[in-house]
């Protein structure tokens, strides 16, 4: 582990990783999959020395990928009765296994460039309590890729020319310090919602929920769903009304366009408010607090949201 100097509180710390990166893989049975993690895998150990990898599950094949790639695996990790892991195990067990000051739960699917260890490193002397997050390039990428020479620019050169800007849903990755996200219900992994609710949380503690969409770029491999029941997208699945449950109801699925600040060039800023934001901020206020999608106040916030979405831009 490299040597990192300092720390949250300012003072000096040994053998200490800046950030531990967790994640919890699919199976490496489908070719695809496989690729696209090995992808992912691969450039978070070319980040270097100030960063963990971390593995968590027991998947097929993630013991020989761990083994190839010389990344730690964790293979005890708690799962509901049909076999999906809990967010809260796979957390904690980072937490458990590191001295990084930062954690960092990124998707298994996820590219990254050394502009999220850089942005990471701003974040430290700016707050004690934080959730940096931010949108994804989408990319299609089907072979694996070769990590010599100027792969990164290659990369970036692709997603000005082929890549998509995700809309402002959820996130496919969270920076955080290891002070905060210490009780965490037991959502499953893989299915939507808890995301969502990572943000409402950092949002109203209030923490300082940033936004690091034109600081950090990260990659997301095209897939399908074929890994899931039904081959039906995640925010289709059964479980998916548990997470929400969980949350609180659908009040609580906050977004990205509900963080408050932004950081850009090392300097964080508060993000204009614009019309766009106070329609959300009605929608918030007058959600229903259920988890089923009903009543009056369901179809209100519905028409809210198709209006903003339609009409409006952040």
């Amino acid at each position: 582990m490299a040597e990192y100097s300092q720390s949250l509180h300012g003072h000096r710390e040994i053998n200490m990783t800046l950030i531990t990166i967790f994640t919890s893989p699919k199976p490496f049975t489908d070719p695809h999959i496989r690729t696209i993690q090995l992808n992912a895998l691969r450039s978070w150990v070319e980040l270097g020395s100030d960063v963990k990898v971390l593995m968590l599950g027991d998947e097929e094949g993630m013991s020989e990928v761990a083994a190839d790639l010389g990344i730690d695996h964790i293979k005890e990790i708690e799962c509901n009765k049909l076999g999906t892991p809990l967010i809260s195990s796979l957390f904690s067990q980072a937490r458990e296994n590191s001295n990084s000051e930062l954690l960092a739960y990124v998707n298994a699917d996820i590219i990254l460039l050394p502009d999220f260890v850089e942005t990471a490193k701003e974040m430290i002397s700016k707050a004690e309590k934080f959730l940096l997050l931010g949108q994804r390039w989408d990319l299609e990428i089907k072979n694996e890729l070769d990590f010599k020479g100027s792969w990164q620019e290659k990369l970036t050169g692709q997603i000005s020319k082929q890549g998509r800007l995700h809309p402002p849903s959820g996130s496919d990755y969270f920076i955080y310090p290891r002070n905060v996200f210490l009780d965490i219900p037991d959502f499953l992994i893989g299915r939507a919602g808890w995301d969502n609710w990572f943000i409402y949380r950092a949002v109203t503690q209030p923490w300082l929920a940033v936004d690091a969409t034109k600081s950090i770029t990260v990659i997301h491999q095209d897939h399908d769903y074929s890994h899931l029941p039904d081959s039906k997208p995640h925010y289709f699945q059964p479980e998916t009304q548990d997470n929400i449950k969980l949350a609180g109801g659908r009040k609580n699925m906050y977004f990205l366009y509900d963080v408050e600040y932004e950081i850009k060039g090392g300097q964080i800023s508060k993000i204009k408010k614009t019309l766009f934001h106070f329609i959300r901020a009605i929608e918030r206020l007058i959600h229903p607090d259920g988890v089923e999608p009903s009543g009056l106040r369901w179809e209100l916030t519905l028409m809210l949201s198709r209006f903003r979405k339609k009409y409006l831009s952040r």
